[in-house]
This record gives structure tokens, C-alpha cells and sequence, in this order.
């Protein structure tokens, strides 16, 4: 909508106000317009977004791939310059960046969809610093003298609101004193009257009461001429941006107050109740939604009658409430919607809106990882000096401080040749160094406190975790030398980064009825898939037949939380073949990996937690995936403590786990002519990882 009264904004600039409304025509509207102010924004600003800002330090000529810092000649990050505006400080997201750069000319919605904490609040942000100045808005409401229960609305260019408030209110103090004036003199009259001529004291105070009530009541109808400012953007350097993540129906739509006293002359007015929603105050900016799913559906509806009509009427949101009888003319709602939320948000959310959003915008996936080069590097270093200054409360950090934060960049991308874009979650990391740092007095945060905050910055799951290890070990669950039938350490992450070792056992029975496969251990869809898949690989190498056996399979102590996932199908298989040839496992031996019901072992997630796990846990070798090599990233002293075996194909996993030369030599000769080609060199999976851990 524009500011002007022409066009379709005319129906809110009508003969809104009563006749008796202070003139308007000599306030001061000098400065209040935003266009006569603001300059348009330069081109070369908006294209120097983000990533594109160089650091400016200094750097070494010649770069060495291997400098963890870029080839950045700092000692502290305080010689890192940090950039003012928000923008500048994005790290990575070179496409949602250019999505966010497009839309904010264009002025087009945007849905970023992604892992929490890639900086999707943080573009959302940078877009209302991009977006090209506008003339912004102020909102009045105003007394409707023909329907009460209907204010009528009024918009006026930014500051002027003020102005026409205060306008009122002086006109209204002027009323207010006359009738005052007024007002005494009479009761003087009537009391002069009563005592002096018709001698009626008592009645003579009676009508002097009478009177001052009537004249009270009587003032509240000049109160009630004075308009409600429902938008205020006086202030407003740059465009509105409203954060309306969780945001209840008023909080988002608008809303009318309750009003107890609705009757009797002790009712308040109508526009005086009124309260804007975030969908008002970001008209002419952004209204940034997270986790856009929670809302419920009769929000998402309304929402989308705002974008697509630009406008929206106010009314109460409870249906008890007395504000369920006022419904204000329509306000302007011409914002930028960014909705932002996890996979799973796209589930929940109302298809017509997702509809409205993909039709006049962008949809953008946010990236988990990026490219780890040196010019990324220096942005990281760069990325923790923002930190310290945003923070105002941390030491700086030394160049080792900053190298072993980038080494945490690299283990938790997962990925060789990656570094993380879960900024939120590395920004912990720092901030918890600097408490300690902080805590024993020291001018700067060096190595030793950042690995002290990685200690004790573990998640919850991590915690769990550990304290699975420990309790195992105590009463000897956890089993890490000799030889064993039928039993596998198998490998599973908790949450995102947390490791845990998870026993298999299997056993052969002999059945009742037909043969089956029976898998315990609050197992999961998924996970229950690649038992069958593991179920197909067993009928085919074995010379038993399977037709009059159960194969039971347990996972052990697995907890309410149960196991997902397909990572566990090679543990499966070399569970239920020992069980099945009757030869040991050795024990000192764990794995991880999915598998194909041809027999190729298949990459999976979280390898490097895993294998950290296992070395908790005591076990000796760690049997992965060929595909996920590249992606092993363990702590220094880890390395030392486990031997990591890359494997292609099931035989070579039975080769490495099985006990008994004669015995394994022929199992596994037995395996490779049945599963023939599959095993023929440069056959076997070497693809990416899987990008979700399992």
C-alpha cells in the first residue's frame, strides 16, 4: 500500500474522524517521511553480502592448504575487524544467500528449510537491513460514532501518528478545562442558590453532586474522540522486522482486549481496546516465522489472507471475549514473509500457504556443510571474533584457541573436506570457553580452555551415553576381549553426536511352524527393513535350511528410545551367520555399516562417533563402511587406541570378526562364489556417505 490517500488507501483516509476532530492541515510533518531521509540502497552494498566480505587482516602471500587459520597472521582475534551491519557477519549459505539477495530486491517471501542453528534467523535479519527503503507507515485506529463495535482505520506516513495523537489530546485538554470551568461555575451558582435565597443545604449539595457526575460522564465522550496509535514507526531507521516465532493468535493476527465494564457508561471504547498483531508491525518489512508448522491451521489460513490481500482486519481472538464483538476496517499488511522450520516442517503446514509463499517467492534448503578452504577458514576465525564482540562479555581467543575450533568446524561437518554450518551450536562451544577463561581471570581463551569447554559442553546424549559405558562396565555387559557365538558389539549414535556401543546377540531355534525372523529390541520401521534385507543374504549362503528355524535376533538394552535406522545390518548378519555355522565372534571387534541384500556393505552417519565410542568402550578394531573412510574425524587420543578397518563387502567383515582359520576360510570361499560378481574389485560402494546419521 502507499502512503498517499489515493488509490486504495482512500477508503482509510475518508471522513473517518468526527466532526469535531482538531484540523490537521498545520501539523508539522517535516522529517516524518522516511523518503525524504533515507537514500536508496547502493547496488554494491547489497552485492558485497555476507561471504563476499573480505576480512580485513592481514595475510600471509603465499597460503599453505594445510594452515588451519588461512593463512592469517593474527595473534588474538582482537586484530580481527568485525563488520557492523548483520549482514556482512553471514558465513557460508552461498545459495540461500543469493535467494535472500534476489527476494529482498524483489521483495518476494522466502521458505528456508534446514537444520537448526545454519543461520536462518540470522538471513532472515540481513533481509530487512536489504530491503530498499520505503515510505513506513503509522496506524491509527479511530471511534467510529456510528457503530462502536466497528473503529475505523486510518493510515499516515511514519511520525505523523504522533503528531495527530498529541493534536487530539490538546484539543481535548482545551474541551476538558472548559467544561470544568463551566462545571463549577454552575455548582457555585446552585450551591449559592440553595444556601443563600432557598436555604436547602442538603439539597443544594445533592444537585451540586448531580451535576459534577454529569459532567464527567459527559467528558468521557471527548476521551473517546482521541485515535489509537496502533503502529508506531517514528523511530524506525530501516525497515520493520517482527520475530513471531511460537506467537499466539492475538500475538500474530491483532487482538481486542476485554473490556469487564461493558455497559453503564464504564465501558471502554472500542478502538481504545484494540491491539496490533506482528502481521501489522511488520507491514512495509519482515515478518520472520520459525518452526512455521506449530502454528495452527485457522492461524496459517488467516496468514495467508493477509499475504495474498496485503491487508487484514483486527478483531478478538477468544470467542468469551467481549473483544469477539469488534472488528476493526482492514490494516495494511504488505510484508515479506520468511518462513523458516526443519524437514518435518513441511509436513504440517497448510498446503495453500506453502502455495502463496512458493508462488510470489523462493523455497531454499540450508547447506550443513561447506567447502573447507582457506579463504572459509579465515571467515571462521573471523566468525569467533563476532562471537567475543556480539557476547561483550568473553576474553579473546589465541590463534591456537581459534585452529581448535576450526578442527571442531571439521569433525562435526562429518565430512572430509567440509566444515560446519551449525553456527549456533560452535557459537555454544565459544561462549563456554570464554566462561572458563572468564572464570579463572585469564586475559585471553587459549587451547586448554577450549578443550576444557568441549568436555564439558557435552549434550545430554553424550552424557547418557558415557554413563551407559561406565554402568556396562560394571556389570560386565560391556564385553571387549575373547570369543563369543552369536554375539556382535555393534555401533549406534544418540542423538546427533553421541556414540554409543550397542551388543547384538542372535540364536537358532528350531521352529514350531514355518521358519521367520524374529528381531527384539524396540525396533523400528527401518531398522526392521534391514533385518529382512539381512534375512535374504543368510537363505542364500547357508546350507541350513532356514525353512524349519526361527533366527531370533536381540538388540540388548536398548531403551525406551529403541533403535533406528539401517547401520546395524552388518551386525545383524554376523551375529546370526555365527550363531548359524557355530563359530565364536572375537570380542574385541566393532562394527557399523548397512548392508544390500546382495551383500555390499553400505556407507552410513556418525562414523566418527562411533568409532570414539567403541574406544570408550574398550574395544581394539572398529570395522567401517569403505564409503565412509573419508569421513573419520576422531580426537587425537583416540587414535592411538583403535584400528580402523575399511570394508566393501559382508566377507571381508565375517574375514576380519570370525574366530577359526579352517572354519572362516571356508565359510567366507563359501560366501564369495555364491555372491560372485559382487565381490569383483571396483564393484564395491565407494559413493558419498549418507548425510543422516544412523
Amino acid at each position: 500500500m502507499s502512503n498517499d490517500t489515493n488509490t486504495d488507501d482512500s477508503l482509510h483516509e475518508r471522513e473517518d474522524s468526527p466532526d469535531d476532530a482538531p484540523s490537521e492541515e498545520g501539523i508539522d510533518d517535516g522529517g516524518s517521511l522516511q523518503h525524504d531521509e533515507a537514500e536508496e540502497v547502493d547496488k554494491k552494498t547489497i552485492d558485497d553480502l555476507g561471504s563476499d566480505v573480505e576480512i580485513d587482516a592481514d595475510v600471509a602471500e603465499n597460503v599453505d592448504e594445510d594452515d588451519l587459520l588461512g593463512g592469517l597472521k593474527i595473534e588474538t582475534t582482537d586484530e580481527i575487524p568485525v563488520p557492523d551491519r548483520l549482514v556482512d557477519q553471514v558465513i557460508g549459505q552461498e545459495h540461500a544467500r543469493d535467494v535472500i539477495m534476489k527476494a529482498a530486491k524483489q521483495r518476494r517471501h522466502v521458505m528456508m528449510i534446514g537444520s537448526p542453528g545454519t543461520g536462518k534467523s540470522m538471513l532472515a535479519k540481513a533481509m530487512s537491513e536489504l530491503l530498499p527503503r520505503e515510505e513506513l507507515q503509522d496506524v491509527l485506529v479511530y471511534h467510529n460514532p456510528d457503530d462502536g463495535n466497528r473503529p475505523k482505520v486510518r493510515t499516515v506516513p511514519a511520525g505523523k501518528g504522533d503528531q495527530i495523537v498529541e493534536a487530539h489530546k490538546e484539543e481535548a485538554r482545551k474541551r476538558n478545562q472548559m467544561r470544568s470551568f463551566l462545571m463549577w461555575i454552575i455548582i457555585a451558582v446552585v450551591l449559592g442558590y440553595s444556601l443563600i435565597i432557598a436555604q436547602q443545604v442538603l439539597l443544594g449539595i445533592l444537585a451540586a453532586g448531580i451535576i459534577y457526575l454529569a459532567f464527567r460522564y459527559g467528558s468521557r465522550g471527548s476521551d473517546a474522540m482521541i485515535p489509537n496509535l496502533i503502529v508506531n514507526n517514528a523511530d524506525q531507521k530501516s525497515a520493520p522486522f517482527q520475530d513471531a516465532t511460537g506467537a499466539h493468535a492475538g500475538a500474530l493476527l491483532g487482538d481486542v482486549r476485554h473490556d469487564p465494564f461493558q455497559s453503564g457508561g464504564m465501558e471502554t471504547p472500542s478502538h481504545d481496546r484494540v491491539e496490533p498483531g506482528a502481521i501489522h508491525k511488520s507491514n512495509k518489512g519482515v515478518l520472520f516465522i520459525d518452526e512455521i508448522n506449530t502454528l495452527d491451521v485457522r492461524s496459517q489460513q488467516h496468514l495467508m489472507t493477509a499475504i495474498q490481500e496485503g491487508e487484514f482486519s483486527i478483531t478478538g481472538q477468544s470467542e468469551r471475549s467481549s473483544g469477539a464483538m469488534v472488528q476493526t476496517e482492514p490494516v495494511p499488511t504488505d510484508f515479506i514473509m520468511i518462513a523458516a522450520g526443519n524437514l518435518d516442517a513441511m509436513e504440517n503446514m497448510h498446503p495453500a500457504l506453502r502455495s502463496r509463499i512458493k508462488g510470489y517467492g523462493y523455497e531454499v534448503y540450508m547447506d550443513d556443510t561447506i567447502q573447507d578452504t582457506p579463504e572459509m577458514r579465515r571467515k571462521y576465525a573471523r566468525f569467533v571474533a563476532q562471537e567475543v564482540t556480539n557476547d561483550g562479555r568473553l576474553p579473546h581467543f589465541t590463534e591456537e584457541a581459534v585452529e581448535e575450533l576450526i578442527l571442531e568446524a571439521r569433525r562435526r561437518a562429518g565430512r572430509k573436506g567440509h566444515l560446519t554450518l551449525e553456527f549456533r551450536n560452535l557459537g555454544g562451544l565459544v561462549r563456554v570457553a570464554g566462561d572458563i577463561a572468564r572464570g579463572e581471570n585469564a586475559e585471553l581463551t587459549t587451547r586448554d580452555h577450549v578443550l576444557q569447554a568441549k568436555r564439558r559442553a557435552r549434550s545430554i546424549e553424550q552424557q547418557i551415553a558415557d554413563q551407559y559405558i561406565e554402568r556396562r562396565k560394571d556389570y560386565e555387559l560391556s564385553v571387549n576381549d575373547g570369543f563369543v557365538t552369536g554375539r556382535v558389539n555393534g555401533l549406534a549414535v544418540m542423538g546427533e553426536d553421541s556414540g554409543i556401543m550397542l551388543p547384538v546377540m542372535a540364536e537358532v531355534t528350531p521352529s514350531q511352524g514355518p521358519g521367520q525372523v524374529i528381531a527384539t529390541g524396540q525396533l523400528k520401521e527401518m531398522a526392521e527393513e534391514s533385518v529382512q534385507n539381512v534375512s535374504a543374504i543368510i537363505k542364500k549362503f547357508s546350507n541350513q535350511d532356514l525353512s524349519e528355524m526361527d533366527v531370533h535376533v536381540q538388540f540388548v538394552q536398548t531403551g525406551q528410545q529403541g533403535v533406528d535406522g539401517d547401520s546395524a545390518s552388518i551386525t545383524v548378519a554376523t551375529a546370526v551367520i555365527s550363531a548359524l555355522e557355530d563359530i565364536p565372534i572375537d570380542q574385541s571387534v566393532a562394527m557399523t555399516g548397512s548392508l544390500s541384500v546382495r551383500g555390499d556393505v553400505l556407507p552410513v552417519g556418525g562414523v566418527t562417533h562411533k568409532i570414539e565410542a567403541a574406544a570408550k568402550a574398550g574395544c581394539s578394531t572398529v570395522i567401517i563402511p569403505a564409503a565412509n573412510e573419508q569421513d573419520v574425524m576422531i580426537e587425537d587420543e583416540y587414535k592411538e587406541m583403535v584400528d580402523i578397518i575399511p570394508v566393501s563387502h559382508i566377507s571381508e567383515v565375517l574375514d576380519v570378526a570370525l574366530e577359526g582359520e579352517p572354519e572362516k576360510d571356508s565359510l567366507v570361499d563359501r560366501l564369495k562364489s555364491i555372491t560372485g560378481s559382487a565381490l569383483n574389485k571396483g564393484q564395491g560402494v565407494k559413493g558419498p556417505s549418507s548425510p543422516s546419521p544412523q
